[in-house]
């Protein structure tokens, strides 16, 4: 009984932490497919999310992807990611200071976002350079 209970809880978390994960991932997809950057270098939109959700996981907080506190972290980012979606911005803004515990962490956030676009815009053109070289 106490291993299907442990067992009935263990994938109660993993299928929580998967959604918190995918909205976020949701998150950074839309914004992928809407940037111009993403557009006029004939970037792929998943590949560019797939690279940013994983560079930027790795600065949120918490040890492992289904840390609790790393799964807030998921709902925080996608939270701040979806801002302008939002009926009321400033309370939004509010709520996210909140959630992120203060205005600089949720500043520290947004830079470790934008971190992760820049760099890996820088390095999927690279990957896509040296295909082209080693086409010609």
């Amino acid at each position: 009984m106490m291993k299907k209970l442990a067992l009935f809880c263990l994938s109660t978390l993993f299928l929580v932490g998967c959604a918190d994960k995918n909205q976020f991932e949701q998150a950074v997809l839309e914004r992928m497919q809407n940037e111009k950057d993403i557009k006029d270098y004939k970037i792929d939109p998943q590949h560019m999310t797939d690279c940013v959700v994983d560079l930027t996981s790795k600065k949120m907080p918490g040890l492992f992807p289904f840390d609790p506190t790393r799964l807030t972290a998921y709902r925080n980012y996608a939270k701040m990611l979806t801002l302008t979606k939002s009926e009321d911005p400033q309370k939004t803004m509010e709520e996210l200071r909140s959630s992120f515990g203060s205005a600089k962490e949720l500043a520290e956030a947004h830079a470790n976002y934008t971190e992760g676009v820049m760099n890996c815009m820088s390095a999927i053109i690279m990957e896509s350079e040296e295909a082209a070289k080693e086409g010609e």
